[in-house]
């Protein structure tokens, strides 16, 4: 890692997990194979922080550790990338234990547990659809009729939200003073 650490993929050590380095990662992996208009590709980053947004606004009472799950629900793919459902599938189980243990590590080093509890980890899947939506709508080539028919439909307010593909250095750095603010609401 651009930290220093070296992260044992097969058996992740919370010990060598760095935000800057989970945030680097996902500024640079492309979200949708990078085939999004725009003049930088939509990064998982910026998916991620749009996911917590998004799940904030459907679960106003949400704690702030619960946020800050949504905020890192995809961390794992700073180091094995974003991959499309379909080839997730292909892959196998193998793929899910190895994003699994990265995950358990991720939270563990944050103070978040060892896995996202189902409740939470329901509603994050809600606002990452909600999230999908809007990218495959506005930066993706989708049109709104299969976009519903694959999302789900969102509300009026949320179909308004604009996208708009950041830099990659803007991306890691708005995704680690998100972190950073969350992380610092744990413990005031």
């Amino acid at each position: 890692m651009l930290s220093g650490r070296r992260l044992d993929l097969l058996d992740p050590s919370p010990l060598d997990i760095e935000i800057e380095d989970i945030a680097h990662g996902l500024a640079f992996v492309a979200r949708w194979n990078g085939q999004t208009h725009g003049e930088y590709p939509y990064s998982v980053a910026e998916h991620s922080l749009l996911v917590e947004r998004l799940f904030a606004k459907l679960n106003p009472r949400a704690t702030t550790a619960a946020r800050l799950m949504a905020l890192l629900h995809d961390a794992p793919e700073y180091v094995i990338g974003d991959m499309i459902s379909p080839v997730k599938s292909a892959v196998g189980p193998g793929y899910g234990a190895l994003d699994d243990r990265l995950m358990e590590a991720v939270l563990l080093r944050f103070g978040l547990g060892r896995v996202i509890p189902p409740r939470i980890k329901t509603q994050i899947k809600k606002a990452d659809r909600l999230s999908a939506w809007l990218e495959a709508t506005q930066i993706a080539g989708f049109d709104a009729p299969e976009a519903n028919r694959l999302f789900g439909k969102p509300d009026a307010a949320t179909a308004q939200i604009r996208l708009a593909p950041l830099a990659p250095r803007a991306a890691r750095d708005a995704f680690v003073a998100r972190h950073n603010a969350l992380f610092a609401g744990l413990n005031p």
